[in-house]
């Protein structure tokens, strides 16, 4: 999965407009990035993953990229 290909993944999560993300977008300047948005995050992670994400892993997110850096390629 390239880079884009998750940040696109990751749009979709947040349910935000399409190009709205970039790696270096503040995850806390983003006002979709809220419990619905990690909640989703971890069960697509199990789901498409078999990744388990914990709630402390999730809190060591700050930017897009850390959590494309955790998505596998």
């Amino acid at each position: 999965m390239t880079l884009q290909e998750k940040i696109e993944f990751l749009e979709d999560i947040m349910d935000v407009e399409e190009g709205s993300l970039t790696e270096s977008t503040i995850l806390e300047e983003v006002e979709e990035w809220d419990s619905l948005s990690t909640l989703t995050l971890t069960v697509k992670m199990k789901q498409e993953y078999d990744i388990n994400l914990t709630t402390e892993t999730i809190k060591e997110f700050v930017t897009v990229r850390d959590i494309c850096n955790y998505i596998p390629d």
